[in-house]
């Protein structure tokens, strides 16, 4: 049923991105979590109240996105058929991040190869959380390329997902408790309790896609002819050293893929955080490590998108 929603959706997101208007989905559902963050920090303090409330949000946010998608498309549906389908299928491209991640880490590579590190420094603080100011060449090489691979899964491969399943609503639901889980779901002092919740769901919507993405990723690299072989002894090896029961699972299998180490110290508000490795160091880390990544993800979410609507395709025809 959602099969055409889908392929074109993703086929939108590659065309156009994902421009963050005021009245793009994803800053809508931002502001509501901000709104409601607030209200719980002036009125629930401790750590139980602080816990229950973020299991409220965790909860009415991906509902309330789903219920104002439904209504949304049921409502332009009553006006045509075409309306219908080309609200889901832009609300679908919203929640897809694609381009825009391609996008970011090219232009990262593009300082790197123009030497500007400052440039580049400061292009990566747009989709990292750690501190970038004092990062080496191969230090921003390998926040670049474990920030691709980890999002090639939450930006690309889990909306699509649901999607295949649930179309727009679901797809919107997804997005909900993956921007629910990059602003309140980190473990530090603020947000250890309230945000537990959001953390939870989070790990659990993706943890079938992040399993089918490094398949594919190993699938993906035998045909770009990089070590498919040691893509998947790394995944099998390494994936569940990570502190994250799903990034683990892509960034070990483009570890394997391009021969090279990740992981090792970040720092965060000054405060190093030393994160497993993953991977051999069999080639060093350069630039040229993120335009494989980039193809990486963007051939992994092609298969996906073909082979999810084969599959989908057969389920309808087999029931």
């Amino acid at each position: 049923m959602y099969i055409l929603q889908t392929v074109t959706g993703y086929i939108l997101d590659l065309i156009i991105g994902d421009p963050r208007r005021p009245t793009h989905p994803a800053v809508l559902i931002g502001k509501t979590v901000s709104f409601f963050e607030k209200i719980a920090f002036r009125y629930f303090h401790s750590p139980l109240c602080q816990r229950l409330a973020g299991t409220v949000l965790a909860v009415i946010v991906p509902a309330g996105s789903y219920l104002t998608v439904r209504i949304l498309i049921d409502g332009m549906s009553r006006i045509g058929t075409a309306s219908g389908f080309f609200a889901a299928v832009w609300l679908i491209s919203t929640t897809i991040g694609g381009k825009e991640l391609r996008k970011e880490g090219k232009t990262i590579y593009d300082f790197l190869e123009k030497k500007d590190l400052n440039g580049a420094r400061k292009r990566l603080q747009f989709i990292v959380g750690r501190d970038t100011r004092n990062l080496s060449v191969s230090e921003v090489t390998r926040a670049a390329v474990e920030t691709i691979a980890e999002n090639t899964v939450d930006g690309i491969l889990s909306p699509l997902f649901y999607a295949f399943l649930g179309g727009a609503p679901l797809a919107m639901a997804y997005r909900a408790v993956n921007t629910l889980d990059s602003m309140v779901g980190h473990k530090n002092e603020r947000y250890i309790h309230f945000g537990w919740a959001s953390a939870r769901l989070d790990d659990l919507l993706n943890f079938i896609p992040a399993r089918i993405c490094a398949v594919i990723m190993v699938v993906v690299s035998g045909f770009m002819g990089l070590n498919w072989k040691n893509a998947l002894e790394i995944m099998l090896r390494d994936a569940r050293k990570h502190p994250s029961p799903n990034s683990g699972y892509p960034e070990s299998t483009v570890a394997g893929a391009l021969g090279v180490r990740l992981g090792g110290v970040n720092t965060y508000n000054g405060v190093p955080s030393f994160r497993a490795y993953l991977g051999e160091p069999l080639k060093d880390l350069t630039p040229d490590c993120i335009l494989k990544t980039l193809d990486i993800a963007f051939y992994s979410s092609l298969l996906f998108v073909l082979g999810g609507a084969i599959i989908m395709r057969w389920l309808s025809w087999g029931f």
